[in-house]
Parts: structure tokens; sequence; C-alpha cells
């Protein structure tokens, strides 16, 4: 008897499915508007889940009857169902059980690879996203690029327009005047609609139509078009976008390459469900899983010691009182002079990113900002720091690199606490080739903030004190490279979502002996856990990923589907990066000035530079960058994310960008999993030969 798969894709606004026998043919397919059931709603409180009262009910009797029309009974009766898309939920199982889930981008590539197996490039653009995929020849895998949040460039704008228009979608391409010179903006999806009206009663109805399928093509490229650029070749273009002719048209007199249409375009997610389906059925016992197990969450006396520290160090900042005088410090300013001369500190970016654990004091933080005009184009960080009472300090320092939105921020909170004649910004420089003049210069300013520092506290710099805290950061520095080098030679030993709140290079313990203490213990603790490891894990058994800038502060679930459902452990951190020489007691503002110049941030090639000499220590086969929005610094900017990324291509290993925010959990666009099991799932394919992941041995 024949077997057949299922897979089914449903989008945001279309569901497909295909039915596939086991010798890869198309048996039955459906695509398909959807949208929610009269009752409005979305599941039943019964069990029954085909009366079709209810979204999931009538997503099971839409199953049912695709099935029944293909002369399958019932679902029971298929082999192997895949499913796919953005509206696949947790709840989802419960209604269509299936046996396994792939990320758009996979199924589109393996849609593709059906009808046209030498495909190199894929544009996919459906209702809620657009999606390019290219086959890199050097890494010998599919590297991608999703959209943002933003309608503009998917299918909802061409909905909008049609409904403005009042013209079926479908027929917008037999209607468009494709020689039309109109020009319009389709920046907004929503306000597209408005620019429409402007033109309905003034222009031929195709000339607006073609003009408007123009500015769709336009928003696409723009969105995704990067991943083409330097590509010559066919574009697949898939979809229900593809449906329409005028789009493909303008398509290919903006990338100058052929743009082709297969004959399943709007349901190639499901017809690479199908295939998937087909290619799990056979993988499915000779799968191994324990290859890539998540690395167990550790109570490791190291991170008690470092919570304790912190609280104990925060707390000492916020109170007032406490003997000592009190000074704001961003990120960047070298905490062995504070510590050394004997004040108490409060590092802003810290503080706010405190509040980030408690989201409803962050609501209420960015409601105080806005009204004071800080709009969500602020950092979320800086907008907290606005939002919320801090306690008086006595002095302020900053640094002018690389954020210069916190510089400015800074300044404006110093104005409004009074303190504008008692703040010192350090004159950094954006991108320094460590040159003599530039150290002596740092140095020299250094000097003068402690000057400074002395007139507004009344203390006096011990130079004694001074060299002993770059003696305790030296003997912490050592600590905290002998624990990287173990981790760079070790197979995963910590969960990334553990280790990246360590951000050693921002700890205010710089110049104690507290942190040389807590490094010395996380060093006993990893080569204790090296030793219990032993070789049940071997370096090259699993996916070794790098991450880049900081983490989702107000929840570690990001990190944990990384590490747990996609077996894909964080091997290193960049914050955890140690870089610099040690410090010269009797050469303290010197050696500090090369300590600021040569931790990365500051100057964005040095950066670049540090990240791919690591590749070749640490042996990571994937580097994740969570680009947090940093106002204008060069921390996470397009410039240094394509300089990153056209140097990581020459090292073959894949760069994913994650663009979301450290703090504002409303920024993260909803399509940040579907990004990284996309990614995942290429790295598979790299590393084991298939998309699911490693296969015993002999088999």
């Amino acid at each position: 008897m024949e077997k057949t798969y299922l897979g089914v894709d449903i989008g945001s606004t279309t569901f497909k499915a295909v039915l596939m026998n086991d010798r890869g043919k198309v048996r039955h397919y459906i695509y398909q508007r959807t949208k929610p059931v009269d009752t409005g709603r979305v599941r039943c409180a019964g069990v029954c889940s085909k009366c079709g009262a209810c979204n999931f009910g009538q997503l099971r009797q839409t199953v049912d009857k695709f099935l029944q029309d293909a002369g399958v009974a019932s679902l029971s009766d298929v082999a192997c169902t895949v499913v796919t898309g953005s509206q696949i939920v947790s709840d989802t199982a419960d209604f269509l059980p299936y046996d396994f889930r792939v990320s758009e981008v996979t199924a589109h590539v393996a849609g593709a690879r059906c009808y046209y197996p030498d495909v190199k490039a894929i544009l996919d653009v459906g209702g809620q996203d657009s999606k390019a995929m290219v086959f890199n020849d050097n890494m010998r895998m599919w590297n991608y690029k999703m959209s943002g949040i933003c309608a503009a460039g998917t299918g909802a704008f061409l909905d909008s327009v049609a409904a403005k228009l009042n013209v079926p979608v479908e027929e917008m391409a037999d209607r468009a005047n494709y020689d039309s010179d109109l020009e319009f903006s389709s920046v907004c999806a929503v306000l597209s609609a408005t620019s429409i009206n402007k033109f309905k009663n003034r222009f031929p109805l195709g000339d607006i139509i073609g003009g408007a399928c123009r500015a769709q093509a336009r928003t696409i490229m723009s969105g995704v078009g990067e991943l083409f650029l330097g590509y010559k070749g066919t574009i697949l273009f898939q979809g229900g976008v593809a449906y329409n002719r005028a789009v493909a048209h303008y398509l290919k007199i903006i990338t100058g390459n052929e743009i082709v249409i297969p004959d399943f375009n709007g349901v190639m997610g499901a017809l690479g469900a199908a295939k998937l389906a087909l290619e799990f059925s056979e993988l499915k016992g000779r799968l191994d899983h324990s290859v890539g197990a998540p690395v167990p969450t550790r109570n490791l006396e190291s991170i008690n010691m470092r919570t304790h520290a912190t609280r104990k160090d925060f707390l000492a900042g916020t109170l007032p009182g406490k003997g000592k005088p009190l000074v704001w410090r961003n990120l960047f300013f070298p905490t062995e002079v504070l510590n050394a001369i004997g004040v108490r500190s409060l590092t802003l970016e810290t503080y706010a990113a405190l509040f980030a654990r408690n989201q409803h004091k962050i609501k209420r933080a960015f409601d105080k900002a806005a009204c004071k005009g800080f709009s969500g184009e602020t950092c979320s960080f800086l907008r907290v720091l606005e939002g919320v009472p801090l306690p008086k300090p006595d002095f302020c320092v900053s640094t002018a690199q690389p954020c210069q939105q916190g510089e400015r921020i800074f300044r404006d909170l110093a104005r409004a606490y009074g303190i504008n004649d008692n703040f010192f910004s350090l004159p950094t420089p954006p991108n320094d080739e460590n040159s003599g003049m530039t150290v002596e210069h740092l140095a020299e300013e250094l000097e003068r903030s402690v000057r400074l520092l002395e007139k507004a506290t009344g203390l006096k710099m011990d130079p004694k004190k001074l060299a002993e805290a770059c003696e305790h950061s030296n003997e912490a520095r050592h600590y905290s490279q002998l624990c990287n080098e173990l981790r760079y030679n070790s197979p995963p030993l910590l969960r990334g979502s553990q280790a990246i709140y360590f951000a050693n290079i921002f700890s205010q313990l710089w110049g104690r002996p507290e942190l040389a203490e807590i490094q010395k213990q996380l060093y006993t603790e990893l080569l204790q856990i090296r030793e219990e490891i032993g070789d049940s894990v071997k370096l090259e058994d699993t996916h070794r990923l790098l991450w880049l800038h900081l983490p989702p502060f107000y929840d570690s679930a990001l990190l944990d589907y990384i590490e747990d459902s996609c077996h894909a452990p964080i091997v290193f951190e960049e914050v955890n990066f140690v870089g610099w020489q040690p410090l010269d007691p009797a050469d303290p503002y010197r050696s500090l000035a090369r300590k600021i110049m040569t931790t990365g941030f500051m100057d964005p090639g040095l950066r670049v530079r540090s990240i791919i000499d690591e590749a070749k220590k640490i042996s990571f086969n994937g580097c994740i960058l969570y680009n947090h929005g940093f106002g204008r610094c060069s921390m996470s900017d397009a410039s240094f994310v394509k300089h990153l990324r056209e140097e990581l291509n020459k090292a073959a290993v894949p760069l994913l960008v994650l663009d979301g925010d450290c703090v504002d959990t409303t920024i993260d666009p909803c399509s940040t999993e579907t990004k990284v099991s996309a990614y995942i799932e290429a790295l598979n394919e790299r590393k084991y030969g298939n998309i699911f992941g490693p296969l015993k041995e002999g088999k």
C-alpha cells in the first residue's frame, strides 16, 4: 500500500497543505485564505476538535476534508506529518498531531529543491514577512535573511492597496500598467492607503496599480535584498505574493536577475514540509538524540559569590549616606580608578538592566520617559534611566564612545540632578589604531578626571591604592583567561544562559580583590566539570556557538530555546572575553588607556578582528549577534554588522543577526524563533547531512 506524507503550512493569512506519496510526487494540495470563526473562539472548552466551532476545531476540520478529498480516510493513515508556518503554536498539536515542526525558511528551501534541485537563490514573500535564501558555496550551506516586523514588504501591503482601490488582489497583475511612472512609498502598509487615496481620482487605475506593485518590489528588496548582492542567476519567487506577476516583473528590473515563479509557488512551504516528512520518516530510527543534549543548569558557588557581590555593590550605590561619595559611571569608564579612590559606583546601564527583570516597573519607566519626549527611537536602557528615580551622585563619569546617545542622555541626567559642573566625559576616539599619541592623550584625560573627582568629593587618590587596584585587576584577568582557555578547548561546560550574565568586561569589581576570588572559584569549578565530563562528550560532537553583544535581560527563554530545543550549545560569549594586556602598576594611567582601547567595543574594526581571531581558538561553527539598538554607537550599527558578516563569510562561519531589545520585550519581533530554528537546521545539514540532527554511529 502506498504511504503518504503530509506537509501543512499555516501562515498569517493562508492555509496550505500538500500530500505527497512515497515516490515524492504530489497527490493533492490546497491553498486557501483563512479567517477566524464566527464564534470568535480560539479553542473549545471541550475535547471535540472536529465541530469547527473554534479556530483550532476549524483547522482540524479543514485538514480532515483535505485528506478525504485526496482519498485518505484519516490523519492516522498518514505515515508522517510535518508542520511549518507562523501560526503553528504550542496548542496546535492538540488538534493536529504532527511528527516534526520545521522552520518556514527550511521548508521553502526543501520545497524549491523538489523541482529545482540546483536552485541557488529563493525569495519567498507571504502575508507577514519576506525571506531571502541563497546557497553559500564557501560555507556549503543556505544563508537567509528575513524581513522585520513591518508589513510593508509583504502581502499585507498589496491587500491594503487592493481594498482601497476596490480591486480583487488576484486581478492586480492583469490590470496594472507596467509602464507606469507613478511613485509610491510603501514604507508602511497601514499608511499606504492614505498615499493611494491621493492618486485614485487623478490617475488611471492601471497606473496606480503598476506604481504600487513597483513600490512593493522595491520594499521587498530593501528588507532582504542584501543577501542577493553580487548574485547573478535565477531567483525562484515563491509565496502568495508570487501570484502577482507585476511584482515579479519589477523584481526582475530591480535585481537584474531572472525571476522564475514555480508551478507550486503558493504552497512551496507545505511542499517542503511534506518532502521533509518523507525524509524524517526514513531517518527517525537512526537519529541520536543523546548527542548535543542540553548542558544542565549548575548551582555554582562562583555564581552565588558574584550575585552576592553585585547586590552588595548596587545596594551600596543606591542607598543614601554610607559615608562615601557616589559616582555615576557608564560601562566603559575604568572602575580601577573609582575603586582606588574609594567612592561608591553606580553603573547606569547595568542599573537599567536590573529593572528589566520587572516588566511592570519597566512600563512605568517608559511612560515617564515618553512624557519627557523620549520616544522608542531612544535606546531602551536610556529611557529607563530617564523614567526612574536615581540616587543623586556627587560626580558623574562617562565616555564619548561607543554610545554617543548614552553620553548625551547622561549629560541630560546630570543637568536634571544639578551636577552639570561635576560631569566628566572621557574623550574616547571612535576608531583607533592604538597609536602612541592616542594612548598618551587618553592617559592625560584619565588623570584629569581624577583631579576633578578629587575636587568634587574631597577625596585624594593614593598612588599605592591605584597600583594595588591594577594588581587586583591583573589577578582577575589571569583567572578569567584561564577560565576562557578551558572553555575554548572543552566540550560545553556551562550553559550560555548562565555564563552570559557574568558579563565580565562590564563588572564594577575590576580593581578589587573580590573579582579575582570569584574568577578563581569559577576556574576551580570549571576544572571539576571538565573532569566529570571526561570523554563522554567530544569537542566536535556538538555545535559550538559564539554569542555576541548582550542578552535579553528580562528573560532567558531565547537562550534556553537555542540550547534546549535546538540542541545548539552557546560555548562562549563576547562579554566574557578578556583580551587586554596586563596593567602596569607603575604606569597605571597609560596601561588603563590601553585597556580601554583594546576591549573591542570602542573600535568596530578591532572588535571584528578579535571575533575572527577567537574563531580559531574556540572552533565555533556559528555566531549569533543579538542586535540591540544602542542609539548611534558602533556596537550594533549596520556598518559593523556588514563588516562582521563579510569577515565571517571568509572564515566560513555563518552569522545570525537577531534584531531585538535587551530591555523592552515589545520590540522583539515574532519571527525570532523561526530565525533561530532555520539557522540551526542549516547548521545541522552542514554538519550531519540532514536538518534533524546527528545520526547514530554505524547507521
